[in-house]
């Protein structure tokens, strides 16, 4: 078999996609015209191959019963790292214990549902921790531009296997979406007990000392999938002499516009009233995306994780602070477009020698936001635990102006108008200040007051990297600890989290022959 490429309008694109076996699809909105790149299997002849022809579209994990296996390995978090990393060992016969500080997905909802109605937060569950990792509930995007740490295209066959839509397997930029992932997490979780593995909710690991041995050797290999915002583990590994180091990150705000006006800009549609022919586009091709970068005084000044028709959600995991992230669910439908706008921090950016600085630098921004919401007595919000969130629209912060109010907003804890542009540290509000301006340049309209801020988008990467050998992916200062994922600093996704995680696994496989 082999493939065959077309370059189609929307319309011709979705009615070969009806018919034909699709292996890859991309949105070119680059050009006035939209246009969608679609690669279709084909046969030996050339002839295209039916969408429903009896051909397996991959080769289905096998997965072994490890009830009575003789390896085991301990994985410490339940994210996509930790989640693909059991998965694999079952396919090579070692048995994984998961343990994990949150709630399984199910419970972790309701810890959501209370968080978003301005009830309390759960420390050990919510937006960040719990089954499925901070992933599950902030949008669910399958897209890595990782090309060479792996088989990326395994990773998207699992999630198939699991239940993900066709979409995932050929979509160039997939997406799942917050109210499917938690089933298909579900479901990876039935799998792994089902076959003899083990996951222990509710069990946040304080200390790695129970697995080590008097002579300071381990007893077992421990894959460590933490999460970026395991803040606490940081502080324990860093006790317990695991080396660590401060790595680049970035932080800022997440923007939020009308959905409207965000698929005018990037589809070149007319700026009167969306017609019969443009809701049919975008019913095809969805809600409108972006990815915007600029420079700003020798830093990046960037879009991250863009959630077309989403939600801003509340994304902190301590009491005291203020945090905020993106979702969209599957059908991305939601009035509103957001988007975190962050600016690049380097190490040498933070003043001081402690691995953990930047971390710190995050809390101590994270804390700033909450004091501004905190400050204010607002009855109308019903304020309890403040997880409102400092607001400004978007051109008066640009312009350094008051926002008296503020434009509705995805934000169900409620929003409240600040001064962002005084109180942001200056090199992140001002580069982005200017960054705004740039993207402007480029789709003129962006810069709107039709369009809020909500602050603060802060943890966007982690902050710190443990270090591990490039070869063997063990920790340079502990063997058989296995760093992988967000937390370690090796990723930045749901993808690239996992596959780092399928990775480590395989290395672990690798011993025993």
């Amino acid at each position: 078999m082999d493939t065959i490429q077309y370059i189609l309008t929307p319309r011709e694109a979705f009615i070969a996609e009806q018919q034909w076996r699709v292996v890859k699809r991309s949105v070119d909105a680059r050009q006035r015209e939209l246009r969608v790149h679609l690669t279709i299997l084909t046969d030996d002849n050339g002839k295209p191959i039916a969408k429903d022809a009896a051909i397996p579209l991959y080769a289905p994990p096998v997965f072994q019963d490890v009830h009575k296996a003789e390896r085991s390995v301990v994985i410490i978090g339940a994210g996509p790292a930790g989640l693909f990393a059991a998965l694999t060992l079952l396919e090579h016969g070692i048995k994984p214990i998961i343990y994990e500080r949150g709630k399984e997905v199910s419970e972790r909802k309701k810890d959501i549902a209370l968080l978003n109605r301005n009830e309390g937060l759960n420390p050990e569950s919510n937006y960040c921790f719990g089954e499925g990792g901070a992933g599950t509930f902030s949008d669910g995007k399958l897209f890595s531009r990782s090309k060479k740490r792996g088989n990326m295209q395994r990773v998207m066959e699992l999630f198939h296997y699991f239940g993900a839509p066709d979409t995932v397997l050929y979509e160039a930029h997939a997406h799942i979406g917050s109210d499917k992932l938690p089933g298909i997490i579900k479901r990876m979780r039935e799998c792994i007990i089902a076959h003899g593995g083990e996951i222990h909710f509710e069990t946040c690991v304080r200390s790695l000392k129970e697995w080590k041995m008097e002579n300071g050797k381990w007893k077992i290999p421990l894959i460590l999938a933490i999460g970026h915002s395991a803040h606490d583990t940081y502080r324990m590994l860093a006790a317990e002499g695991v080396k660590l180091e401060t790595k680049g990150f970035a932080m800022g705000v997440r923007a939020e516009h009308p959905q409207v006006l965000i698929n005018k800009l990037m589809y070149h549609l007319k700026p009167s009233a969306i017609s019969r022919q443009d809701s049919e586009l975008i019913e095809y091709v969805g809600n409108a995306s972006y990815s915007l970068v600029t420079q700003v005084d020798g830093r990046g000044v960037y879009s991250f994780c863009m959630c077309p028709g989403g939600h801003i959600v509340p994304a902190g995991s301590e009491a005291g602070s203020c945090v905020v992230n993106g979702m969209s669910a599957s059908h991305r439908n939601s009035p509103y477009a957001n988007s975190g706008m962050v600016v690049q921090i380097n190490p040498e950016d933070i003043e001081g020698n402690d691995p953990l600085k930047g971390l710190l630098y995050q809390e101590a921004l994270e804390r700033l936001a909450f004091q501004q919401v905190s400050q204010i007595k607002n009855e109308k919000l019903k304020i309890k635990n403040y997880s409102a969130a400092p607001a400004q629209r978007l051109r008066d912060f640009v312009e350094g102006k008051a926002s008296k109010d503020l434009p509705a907003c995805s934000y169900l804890p409620g929003i409240i108008p600040s001064r962002l542009d005084q109180w942001l540290p200056a090199h992140i509000g001002k580069r982005l200040q200017q960054g705004f301006r740039d993207f402007d340049k480029k789709y003129p309209g962006f810069l709107t007051n039709d369009a809020v801020i909500v602050g603060v988008e802060s943890r966007s990467s982690s902050a710190v990297r443990i270090p591990r050998d490039p070869e063997s992916l063990q920790s340079v200062s502990t063997p058989l600890l296995y760093p992988c994922g967000e937390g370690a600093g090796y990723a930045g996704g749901i993808t690239s989290s996992a596959l780092d995680g399928i990775n480590a696994a395989l290395k672990i496989a690798e011993l025993a022959r």
